[in-house]
């Protein structure tokens, strides 16, 4: 089966919940005790404020990413005329087969096809792939916009223009 992105279905946020959490600890983004696990494991409280999507394959969900609208309560970086992306995970046993990359072009498009300007998202400073892919895909650092969620967390701003 290829690779389909699509909406999370209601029935699959714990699945979404627990793959963000495996993929953000297995890769050493955020430490196992850390108290912003629950807010990744809790997608269904993302799809609420945001659209959840996945990436599914012969394997079921290897991707997810949260696609979230300016003004959204889960609006982080994004201005008026920005979309925002966050939560990007992949899957640690799919990392390296560019579900990422396609995760973040299906947002870039939908971002693209809702008539925003451009779009934004912050990164923890240890996500190196990730930002290696961001760059490669036309994205560009907002440093006047980096910010500091808790103690011992440091985010940095990326934006696309899309014009």
């Amino acid at each position: 089966m290829p690779l389909t992105i699509r909406r999370a279905r209601p029935d699959e946020l714990d699945a979404v919940g627990r793959l963000t959490v495996d993929a953000y600890v297995s890769g050493g983004v955020i430490e196992s005790g850390s108290p912003y696990l629950s807010f990744l494991a809790d997608a269904g409280a993302r799809a609420s404020d945001a659209q959840v999507w996945v990436a599914v394959d012969d394997r079921g969900i290897v991707g997810t990413v949260t696609y979230v609208d300016p003004g959204s309560p889960l609006a982080e970086v994004a201005t008026q005329g920005e979309a925002e992306i966050r939560t990007l995970a992949v899957a640690p046993a799919a990392s390296g087969e560019g579900i990422g990359e396609a995760l973040t072009r299906a947002m870039i498009d939908l971002a693209r096809d809702g008539g925003f300007g451009s779009v934004v998202l912050s990164s923890s400073t240890t996500m190196r792939a990730a930002h290696r892919l961001y760059e490669r895909l036309g994205f560009v650092r907002l440093p006047e916009r980096d910010w500091t969620p808790g103690r011992g967390i440091q985010l940095i701003a990326y934006e696309l223009p899309l014009a």
